[in-house]
């Protein structure tokens, strides 16, 4: 005897029309409740109406939001350029990709973006957010909603965004640690300069380097205290040239954010470049030009394409065909780049 939908509703204990847009993805349900009656459906071994199915689903165009915050960094043009081939691949599909681009983290212009985009009538967000708690009230609020979200680059810890895609940014800043004493000689002073205290992922670096020199290099290596630069090279600079009149015998710069370039031409103009080694993030081509001219040691790739790319593909395989994420957490992988490994930069496109 065939499976019903009322049949499923009464074991999920919920209504025959939540069964009906569950399962044929029709208006906004919590992706909880949508993933307990697929579970119950695949159990019973319910069999849709593949046919009236596919006629819904051809009737109806997705709408996908997204948005970028500190999109005038080089990183966040890899991003971005993710996000176009995304856009470009679900275009074909009917899924539509609605980007707003954020210069610098501006955790009102975040908000009023999503509200904006939400009244568009997105039915999902990828989302490169700050991490405050208006925001995590907010992705919570998109979750009762039934609107899922996918952090990328930089997370939101406690919310109930549906996974996050990016560096595991504390791991990278212990890889950066270990680097670091291997370069350096006992004794040597270490800075690091981080961007904005309210990115997770800046914060975790962070974290991650001082923590590890502490537990495991203290006797080894001093550090002093951090400074952040707001992801501007103006103040890396200024703060770099302080910090080496201050301290004349600083061997180590650990850069957990943007700013690079300010960092080497104050090392550059003090005329300590090679003897002041640099350890900092991201292929771009910029920082790929420091690295091949031995301004900067190391270079800590997160993969930032895979960043943009992937949120959009998951967030429409989610709506589309009820899939979610593997897992909550996807890492991207830490690439340890010298000048004698990086191969050819990845350009950047207007």
């Amino acid at each position: 005897m065939a499976v019903t939908a009322q049949q499923i509703a009464e074991l999920a204990g919920v209504s025959r029309g939540t069964v009906d847009r569950a399962l044929h993805n029709r208006g906004r349900i919590n992706p909880e409740v949508a993933a307990r009656i697929h579970k119950i459906a695949a159990d019973l071994g319910y069999k849709p109406n593949l046919v009236g199915q596919a006629l819904v689903k051809s009737k109806r165009d997705f709408k996908i939001g997204a948005i970028l915050q500190s999109v005038e960094t080089p990183t966040m043009q890899i991003v971005r350029q993710g996000l176009q081939r995304a856009a470009s691949e679900l275009r074909a599909s009917g899924v539509e990709l609605l980007v707003r681009e954020l210069r610098g983290l501006d955790e009102e212009l975040v908000l009023e973006s999503i509200e904006e985009l939400t009244s568009q009538g997105i039915q999902g967000l990828a989302l490169s957010p700050n991490n405050t708690t208006e925001l995590r009230e907010c992705i919570n609020d998109l979750y009762e909603q039934g609107i899922p979200v996918i952090t990328l680059n930089s997370d939101v810890p406690g919310s109930k965004r549906m996974c996050f895609i990016g560096m595991d940014n504390y791991r990278a800043g212990q890889t950066a640690a270990g680097l670091m004493h291997q370069m350096l000689p006992d004794g040597s002073k270490v800075f690091p300069l981080t961007g904005h205290l309210n990115n997770t992922a800046h914060n975790n670096r962070l974290t991650g380097f001082t923590d590890t020199l502490a537990a495991e290099h203290a006797d080894n290596l001093t550090v002093l205290p951090f400074q952040p630069c707001f992801d501007r090279d103006d103040f890396a600079y200024e703060i770099t040239q302080h910090i080496l009149e201050a301290h004349p015998d600083l061997a180590g710069i650990y850069v957990a954010s943007n700013g690079q370039q300010g960092v080497c031409e104050a090392v550059k103009d003090a005329g300590l470049t090679g003897r002041v080694r640099v350890i900092a993030f991201d292929l771009t081509p910029p920082n790929d030009e420091l690295l091949r001219d031995g301004h900067i040691s190391i270079l800590l790739d997160q993969d930032a394409f895979e960043q943009g790319y992937r949120p959009p593909l998951l967030l429409s395989d989610y709506l589309v065909h009820q899939r979610a994420p593997e897992r909550e957490l996807m890492y991207t992988d830490i690439r340890i780049c010298t000048k004698y490994n990086t191969g050819d930069p990845i350009p950047l496109h207007p």
